[in-house]
This record gives C-alpha cells, structure tokens and sequence, in this order.
C-alpha cells in the first residue's frame, strides 16, 4: 500500500511541474515565437526548466518533496549517472534537488509537447 502512495505523490508531483510548463507556454509562446523563430523549439526545455528556477527556498523545497525525497533523489542520480557518468547534483540542497528534478521531468514534458504541436 505504501509503494502506491509513493507512486501517486509522485505523479502528483509530475502534474504540478505539467502545470508550470503549460504556464509557461501560455505566457511565453508567442514572444518565443517571435524572438528565436528558427531555434525556440530546440531551446524550449532550456528556457522553460533552466533559465528559472521551479522552487526557490529550502523550506519551500523541503515542503514540496514531502516524504517523496529519496524517491526523486534516485530518479536524480539514475539520470545524471545514465547521461554523464556521474551524479552532479548537490543532494543537501532541498532547492537544488527539487530543482535537478523538475529539469528531468520538464525533458519528458517539452518532448511530448513538441510531439503534439510540431
């Protein structure tokens, strides 16, 4: 039962980071469009999940992971150990953790948004 709730908290926690680039889209498309016209799509993720962050605040870090931070702190070093070699991400920082991982999701969300709308 446990591991259930763990899956669902976490897709939560997906919806949540859905949500903040659908935002961004409503706000930032068209000047993206109109600005980097040949490259916005291929800078999409990096100016939605990089040039920003998701979660500003340790304490405001911590609250959103909730008990699900050992969750996305293996989903952090599985990508970083699967794309670089090695994990970069400073784990003692609640910001920086929530943050890694809202890039790692915000890759999926941009993929399938650039699938549907290209």
């Amino acid at each position: 039962m446990q591991y259930y709730h763990e899956i669902i908290e976490l897709q939560k926690k997906r919806e949540e980071i859905q949500k903040y680039f659908d935002d961004y889209i409503e706000e930032n498309l068209d000047y993206l469009k109109e600005s980097e016209p040949n490259s916005y799509l291929d800078d999409l993720h990096h100016y939605a999940f990089n040039q920003d962050y998701y979660i500003i605040g340790t304490y405001q870090a911590k609250q959103w992971m909730g008990d699900q931070a050992f969750d996305i702190i293996n989903i952090i070093k599985d990508y970083e150990q699967d794309n670089f070699g090695e994990v970069f991400t400073d784990f003692s920082s609640a910001e920086k953790v929530v943050n890694m991982y809202a890039y790692i999701v915000g890759e999926e969300i941009v993929s399938k948004w650039r699938e549907e709308n290209e």
